[in-house]
């Protein structure tokens, strides 16, 4: 088979949750022998034609001038651009939507019978609450439009398969992000924050309203365990919301944010020795971030929604309040005398059986020859 990803920041990844995507079954495939390539913006820092048997397309992206929100549309332009004028593919992989939508109508690629079409639909980008009114209507028209245009849809976790199935009427084939299973943490990384091995509680997330962090930081605030182990924030304050929070939460003593942490090993050292790990995302499909928690061996507090629930199933505990996470933090020990040990285990054997990068590449494997086998 001969299959483009598009509407990817490159591989090898160095950006986020689409990238990383991309790259594990992306060279997945290639080591099956499949002809597989990879569009990647020029500022990439790999200027290589090859990674590990894919074929790197490197497209300029005026990006780095116009910001992402407008240049991106541009990248997606030229990146579709160059795969139907100038390739052969038998399959298109779209990574999102919401920057792919005008070249979608521009090339009228719901006519072309080659290649087939495969929009991920990843989370419920006009839900978000990060995006003032106008923009939230422009992209419920984009969600209209990438399920008009597209072949096919993939949803990446199955409470976002049955929000398009019940608005649209249209099926989508649920296919997951993935995780590695670690067991080489560090306890040593947590001197450089001053941490100790069970003594602290983490949240990990962009920092913007949907993740849901004032939530988590008000319920620990109000708890007992305010000034016995300390709330770590991991997350680029240079948001909006992040400035907010820093401006408002800043100055308490007991909730400290840290920034981002990039160096994967450390970070996924932190997650693991956390006494808890807040997950607080709320309109996405399945967050990379939650299965690193779910591999890290994390025990985790949960925003209560069909996302998450998916996901996690009965093995976490789960908020939709700050006096919830209050109530949680006050009960602390006996709940992780009780459930720690059982809930890590099982979500550790979900990552196995469900979400690891093998059975993905399997899964993707399978899906993309089904595509090919229909009329």
């Amino acid at each position: 088979m001969k299959i483009a990803f598009v509407s990817t920041r490159g591989i090898p990844n160095n950006y986020g949750g689409f990238e990383q995507f991309a790259e594990y079954i992306s060279v997945g495939l290639a080591q099956r022998g499949h002809d597989v390539t990879v569009y990647s913006p020029k500022f990439h820092p790999y200027k290589n034609d090859c990674y590990k048997g894919v074929k790197i397309k490197h497209i300029y992206s005026p990006e780095t001038w116009m910001g992402s929100s407008i240049g991106s549309f541009f990248y997606d332009f030229a990146s579709l651009k160059d795969a139907l004028k100038k390739e052969d593919f038998d399959i298109i992989y779209e990574a999102g939507y919401t920057s792919i939508i005008p070249a979608y109508i521009w090339f009228d690629v719901k006519k072309r019978k080659r290649p087939i079409f495969t929009t991920n639909m990843d989370g419920l980008e006009n839900k978000r609450s990060k995006f003032n009114p106008i923009v939230r209507r422009f992209l419920d028209w984009e969600e209209k439009m990438a399920v008009k245009y597209s072949h096919y849809l993939v949803a990446d976790n199955m409470g976002i398969h049955d929000y398009y199935k019940e608005k649209y009427g249209k099926e989508s084939k649920f296919l997951a992000y993935g995780a590695d299973i670690h067991d080489d943490f560090n306890a040593e990384y947590l001197k450089e924050f001053g941490l100790k091995p069970e003594e602290y509680y983490i949240l990990i997330a962009r920092l913007e309203p949907e993740n849901n962090i004032i939530m988590a930081i008000e319920g620990y605030l109000h708890s007992k365990e305010n000034g016995r182990r300390p709330l770590i924030i991991v997350g680029k304050t240079n948001t909006p919301h992040g400035k907010e929070l820093v401006k408002k939460y800043g100055n308490e003593k007991n909730v400290r944010f840290v920034g981002g942490i990039y160096n994967f090993k450390k970070l996924d050292s932190v997650r693991h020795f956390s006494r808890a790990y807040f997950h607080g995302h709320s309109v996405g499909g399945t967050n990379p971030s939650l299965l690193e928690a779910m591999a890290a061996g994390c025990f985790i507090f949960a925003h209560d929604n069909i996302f998450n629930r998916a996901v996690l199933k009965e093995n976490a505990w789960y908020y939709q309040s700050a006096s919830k996470v209050t109530e949680f933090l006050d009960n602390i020990n006996t709940i992780v005398d009780k459930y720690k040990v059982e809930y890590i285990a099982k979500n550790i054997d979900v990552i196995r059986n469900e979400y690891s990068w093998e059975h993905l590449v399997n899964e993707h494997e399978k899906y993309f020859k089904w595509l090919l086998e229909q009329k």
